[in-house]
């Protein structure tokens, strides 16, 4: 994209003190200037007037491609060591969710399947984030450091994905009712152990005094 810049300067003036002027426009540092005059690129220290730069004349400003490239570096550095921030941030979360889930397998609570499922995916989401950096330096230890935590966090729900699989889990809010049976039996020839007995009945008497009636 080009962009055309109006200026006034003196004509006994160096490239080097115009290029200080066009740093107040452009935002281009003096050294990342590259100015041509008819397709030719000037000295600092060259004199406008002595390079036939007149009133109205047009120059050509270049930004230099090694200072181009230098900032393209800068800003994926500083993307990168941002995204890197963002993934720590995230993976730290998540740790806490899977030391959580890790506590209740070791408990023998109740761990849900999909909640270890979901663990792993978002785990997963954070790690192709960190592959997909081209990170130097700090940035990419830093990468290293979060793309092992990753994995060993992955390795972790593996196992609890195994060991809860491997016997059966007791909750910890039981729902179970106790229930006591106590029957009584009130059919003929049995009886309750509760119920009352019947008092025993006298047995007759018998005697010898008879009458006669004629």
């Amino acid at each position: 994209m080009a962009y055309q810049h109006q200026l006034s300067v003196p004509a006994h003036s160096t490239f080097g003190e115009l290029k200080r002027v066009l740093a107040q426009d452009t935002g281009l540092e003096p050294g990342e200037q590259r100015l041509l005059f008819r397709g030719k690129e000037k000295d600092d220290d060259e004199r406008l007037h002595m390079a036939g730069i007149v009133e109205m004349s047009k120059l050509v400003l270049l930004e230099d491609p090694a200072s181009k490239e230098r900032k393209l570096e800068r800003m994926n550095r500083h993307q990168a060591s941002e995204t890197i921030a963002a993934v720590g941030a995230a993976v730290g979360k998540l740790a806490a969710k899977v030391s959580s889930s890790e506590t209740c397998v070791h408990a023998s609570m109740k761990a849900a399947d999909e909640e270890l499922a979901d663990l792993t995916e978002l785990l997963m989401v954070q790690l192709l984030k960190s592959d997909s950096l081209e990170a130097e330096g700090e940035a990419r230890l830093r990468r290293r450091f979060e793309v092992r935590r990753i994995q060993d966090m992955v390795e972790t729900l593996d196992l609890l994905k195994a060991r809860r699989n491997s016997y059966p889990f007791i909750s910890s809010s039981s729902d179970a009712v106790s229930v006591t049976t106590q029957r009584e039996t009130f059919e003929s020839g049995l009886e309750s152990p509760s119920a009352p007995r019947p008092k025993a009945s006298s047995p007759p008497r018998i005697t010898n005094n008879w009458e006669l009636f004629d």
